[in-house]
């Protein structure tokens, strides 16, 4: 390899500190920022961070971040593992796609608890999120599809991105940046069996991914080196998580020409992203066709590798098992018409019409939409209804991806419904100060729960 790509994207990430940010660029951002807060609120009230918030209660240190799971404030670390916990939980958090990534969760949290912290502008804020997703999700494209095989790369990679976001606040230049990247490499962990298996750990992933970026930012802010050859190295991260020391010309592709924070996919769905192209494709058909759920025999999906090794669950005892069942989410679709914030409620989980559908769904790995993974995330979709009619459906984009992307509008409905425990007039300013305005320009301790 002639080029280092830790330099290479460190050089990128000191730039967005100061240079021009393009309008369009900047209201990317803020769209982000929008839903990390959306998918921040649910998660708030259950799953692992209110556990976590009582349990570390004598550990919230001094500072002015805000920890929005009880209001009150804390050291920029304890904000940020507390906060990208509970943004991870409800499984309505950002993706990155063609890395395969939830860039928003680790690196938002990070860069709003150390700008508050630090007393930083709004701007300087936003900054540090693009290049904390500039980096990340570049890292994301070299490691992937092999990464994932046995790695968590939101857990791993979502590290680095906190960590430059961190770095970038603290004034770093290109140098410090870079070491913040390779002290990261060494924190980056978080493996397959907790993000399928059982119990509550894959949302304290990402908790833990920004609260040690903010480690390694800081420590490299401090002058605390690490290796440079980090990324690249043979014995480096890459070469150490993923097939063939990565892929840093895919990686690199395009780099001063466009960033990925403006190719991100927000959610329509509150389930894992590899179940979206199904619920898309079978909306379509139920819609062309007027179908309801007593009309339907059976369906059958054909998907890629995750469809089939995450998704294909039958066995569903819980919110968070639900959110990774295919057959589930399927067949809440057709019993209840949206896979949201409700759909995984206590009562819809035991709703017995939902239950006895899902034996009736299917799941298959398609080779020609396997190839295409993960720069295309399809589903084939067969459905056999009552009357003996064989309804077939090819779904070829996600709705909320690049090519298919929520609108403002649309993006402002699931905040509103997300965000629905702070009540109207607190939905509203804080949307304001987002999509407007200045976040920073009071105290938001009072959006907590």
């Amino acid at each position: 390899m002639t080029i280092n790509p830790l330099i290479v994207l460190a050089d990128v990430a000191a730039a967005w500190n100061t240079k021009p940010l393009d309008p369009d660029v900047e209201h990317h951002a803020r769209r982000a920022v929008l839903d990390w807060f959306a998918a921040l609120v649910p998660g708030c009230h259950e799953g692992p961070a209110p556990l976590l918030a009582k349990a570390l209660v004598s550990q919230r240190g001094l500072g002015k971040a805000i920890c929005y799971v009880d209001g009150q404030a804390s050291s920029a670390r304890h904000a940020a593992l507390l906060n990208g916990t509970a943004s991870h939980t409800a499984e309505f958090d950002d993706i990155y796609r063609d890395g395969g990534y939830h860039p928003g969760s680790p690196t938002i949290s990070a860069a709003l608890a150390v700008a508050q912290d630090m007393g930083a502008t709004y701007q300087q804020f936003l900054r540090a999120v693009i290049g904390g997703f500039e980096v990340g999700c570049r890292i994301a494209l070299a490691l992937q599809p092999s990464h994932y095989r046995n790695w968590h790369i939101t857990a791993t990679v979502g590290t680095i991105g906190a960590a430059v976001a961190t770095a970038m606040l603290k004034g770093g230049s290109a140098g410090t940046i870079a070491h913040a990247i390779a002290i990261a490499t060494s924190f980056a962990g978080g493996h397959q069996e907790n993000l399928q298996g059982e119990g509550l750990t894959k949302p304290m992933h990402s908790g833990h991914a920004a609260d040690a970026g903010v480690l390694a930012g800081l420590s490299a802010a401090a002058g605390i080196t690490g290796s440079l050859n980090s990324l690249h190295a043979p014995h480096g991260y890459a070469a150490a998580t993923s097939d063939d020391r990565g892929n840093w010309e895919a990686a690199l592709e395009g780099l001063g020409v466009w960033t990925p924070i403006t190719r991100i996919t927000f959610k329509n769905y509150g389930c894992c992203g590899h179940i979206f192209p199904t619920l898309d494709g079978l909306s379509i058909l139920m819609e062309k066709h007027g179908l309801v759920r007593n009309d339907i025999k059976s369906v059958h999906v054909s998907g890629y590798g995750p469809t089939k090794s995450i998704c294909d669950r039958m066995q569903v005892e819980s919110a968070r098992d639900a959110r990774f069942s295919l057959q589930y989410c399927v067949s809440a679709l057709l019993v209840t018409g949206k896979v949201r914030l409700d759909a995984f409620s206590e009562k819809t989980l035991g709703n017995p019409a939902i239950r006895q559908f899902m034996d009736h769904i299917t799941v298959t790995t398609d080779d020609e939409i396997a190839a295409l993974y993960p720069r295309l995330r399809q589903a084939k979709i067969r459905v056999e209804l009552l009357d003996g009619r064989v309804l077939e459906h090819h779904q070829e984009t996600r709705k909320g991806d690049p090519e298919n992307p929520l609108s403002d509008g649309e993006l402002v409905e699931k905040f509103m419904e997300l965000t629905s425990p702070l009540g109207v007039r607190s939905q509203l300013a804080l949307k304001e100060k987002i999509l407007r305005d200045d976040l920073f320009s009071d105290d938001l301790s009072l959006l907590a729960s």
